[in-house]
């Protein structure tokens, strides 16, 4: 029993304590905020003395007034400053955006410049397609006429960058319709290319080399001086010894010597009643019904027969007429076999 009371009168002790404290330390508190307020509620007097014998201004302020004001200084200030930082990196970022734009419209113009070349070489595309469909027998019209919107682009300009963009891609569509009669083309050309190989059109001489010494025609003779009919063209070297092909697929009819006239020659006979002579060989290096192709070497240059250098004479005969073979060489460059 004495032993709770012990107890209950050491709780009440420790709560009077702490009551007290409690109290000790609001009381300390409240006298800071008293000595707080009289030092902000002090009232000081500014006098402003001109040096004239003015009237004197007196100005009453409290410090709570002079720190409000240094804190509304002091806010203004900084508010100019940040105003003047932020403003200055503003005025940085479209600075760089504004040189930004300016490297977009160059490249905008530059790209407005290749749409304007792509559309002239599309223009100059159909021309040159227009052409070589008349050449080869097909009406341009008819396949041109299906390629989509050529006017909407070909011709025109704009700075509108939507119609720009609808401009190539319109150009695209029209190059890709364009790929139909440049195929037809190439199956023209590989349905032809048989017969090509077929025609006497390469140049004699392996490698495209020598120059014309006599053209085809009426010419003097180079032995008694008088007019007569030279019946081919005479190329030289000027030496003896080059490679001479056959200027198209056929069967050799004739290897022989004249000494009086061709020297050693050979005949060629080729589809679509074509022959090709070759004259003042060297040597032959081909025999009586050999089927030779486009380019194969059949002998060499000489100065064999009635000549009076090394060169090779070469003719061309559709049936029993010679004809001028310069019609047929249209093609220097040959592949030599």
């Amino acid at each position: 029993m004495a032993q709770a009371h012990y107890y209950k009168r050491f709780e009440n002790n420790l709560v009077q304590k702490v009551k007290n404290g409690f109290e000790w330390l609001l009381g300390r508190i409240a006298a800071f905020f008293r000595v707080i307020y009289r030092v902000l509620v002090r009232q000081y007097t500014i006098v402003l003395v001109p040096h004239s014998e003015k009237r004197v201004y007196n100005f009453h302020v409290s410090v709570i007034s002079l720190c409000l004001a240094f804190v509304i200084f002091f806010g203004i200030a900084g508010s100019f400053f940040w105003y003047s930082a932020v403003t200055g990196s503003t005025r940085g970022s479209l600075s760089v955006d504004d040189d930004r734009l300016r490297e977009k419209e160059a490249e905008l113009e530059q790209l407005r410049s290749e749409i304007a070349q792509l559309s002239r070489s599309a223009q100059s595309f159909e021309a040159v397609l227009s052409d070589t469909l008349t050449t080869l027998g097909t009406d341009p019209q008819t396949v041109l006429a299906a390629l989509p919107n050529r006017s909407s682009f070909f011709g025109q300009s704009s700075n509108d960058v939507l119609k720009e963009a609808e401009d190539v891609r319109q150009l695209g569509v029209y190059l890709a319709a364009a790929a139909a009669p440049v195929k037809e083309i190439g199956d023209i050309l590989n349905n032809q290319s048989g017969i090509l190989e077929e025609i006497p059109s390469i140049w004699p001489i392996r490698g495209g080399i020598g120059h014309f010494t006599t053209y085809f025609g009426m010419t003097p003779d180079p032995f008694t001086g008088a007019v007569h009919m030279h019946s081919g063209i005479d190329i030289s070297t000027y030496r003896s010894g080059d490679p001479v092909v056959a200027t198209a697929n056929g069967i050799v009819s004739y290897v022989g010597y004249e000494p009086s006239g061709f020297g050693n020659y050979i005949i060629i006979r080729h589809e679509h009643g074509f022959y090709t002579r070759y004259a003042h060989l060297l040597s032959a290096r081909v025999g009586i019904g050999q089927a030779v192709v486009k380019g194969e070497t059949i002998g060499y240059i000489g100065n064999t027969g009635r000549s009076t250098g090394p060169h090779l004479h070469y003719e061309v005969h559709i049936g029993s007429d010679v004809v001028n073979p310069m019609k047929y060489l249209n093609i220097r460059a040959n592949p030599g076999r």
